[in-house]
This record gives structure tokens, sequence and C-alpha cells, in this order.
């Protein structure tokens, strides 16, 4: 069975950055996504297109096909009072509202004395990542996961009252 929007792809991966530093991996078969439904970043999508059980491929994303270039615009110093008694560190992350409304991840990029760096970047905005991929499983998605557009694990919910 080809990997076609609809099926729910199970694949095992390692991601490298150029320099060959390990950045993520699933190796137990954990990792199952809905096809066609932009649930993984759009370069990987693409590059599972037409594949089948058992294929193995490695890839090399540029970040315009991945989390896309950095972008220092979206970077601002505040007050350390903003985040209160608060204890805080350089890469702590958290969630705050974007200008769009919707949840924003943001990293703490550098502490000054009372002057803190968040940045608004996904973690990954700017690298390159090198994939080593293997399909381990290719199926039809059931029409639950259809109407709710991503894949559940066996016997969970995804918290929202479709």
């Amino acid at each position: 069975m080809n990997i076609t929007t609809d099926k729910a792809i199970t694949i095992n991966y390692t991601l490298k950055d150029d320099e060959g530093k390990l950045i993520d991996e699933s190796k137990d078969s954990s990792f199952i996504y809905l096809h066609g439904h932009s649930n993984i970043i759009p370069g990987l999508e693409a590059a599972l297109d037409n594949k089948t059980k058992g294929d193995k491929f490695e890839l090399v994303l540029e970040p315009k096909d991945a989390y896309g270039e950095y972008n220092a615009a979206i970077t601002q110093t505040i007050s350390r009072s903003a985040f209160g008694e608060e204890k805080i560190e350089v890469g702590m992350q958290f969630h705050a509202e974007g200008d769009d409304g919707n949840p924003v991840l943001i990293t703490i990029s550098e502490i000054n004395g009372d002057d803190v760096t968040i940045d608004g970047n996904p973690p990954l905005a700017g690298v390159t990542l090198n994939y080593s991929v293997e399909v381990i499983d290719v199926r039809d998605a059931t029409k639950e996961e259809l109407s709710h557009g991503h894949i559940h694990a066996q016997g969970e919910s995804c918290g929202h009252n479709h």
C-alpha cells in the first residue's frame, strides 16, 4: 500500500543537524501520523509520498522545507519583572498568545541582568535537517482519525469533543 493522503503512517527516524549531532529519534515504531493533513513538516511529508512499508531513505531538508528560516524580527527583550517571582533560565520554553490569538511557543534565549530576550522562532528554525527514515507501516486511517485530522494512540483520546 502506497503512502497517500488519509493513510495512517508509522515511521522510525533519526534526525541530525549538519554537524551530525542527534536532534531526535524514534526507534520504537511509536511515531504515527495522518498523511496529507500537515501533521509533520512539509518536506518530510512530501518525501514520504508514495513510499511503502519497508522503504528506507535518507533525506536532507533545508530550513524552507522544515521549520523555516530564522527570523530575528520575532525576538524581543522584555523586563525580568514580566515573569514575576518565577525562576527563569536560558532555554526555558512557555506558551504565549500570538498576534493572531493562537498559542505560540516562546523560548528564553538570553538573560542579561533585568533584560530577558524571548524568541518566537521554532527551536529548529534555520537548521538544515538530516533524516534517516524507515516506513514501518501504512494503513487506512479510521473514520474517527479522519474526522479529527490526526492519529490517536491505542485507547487514547485527543481531549477534544469532536
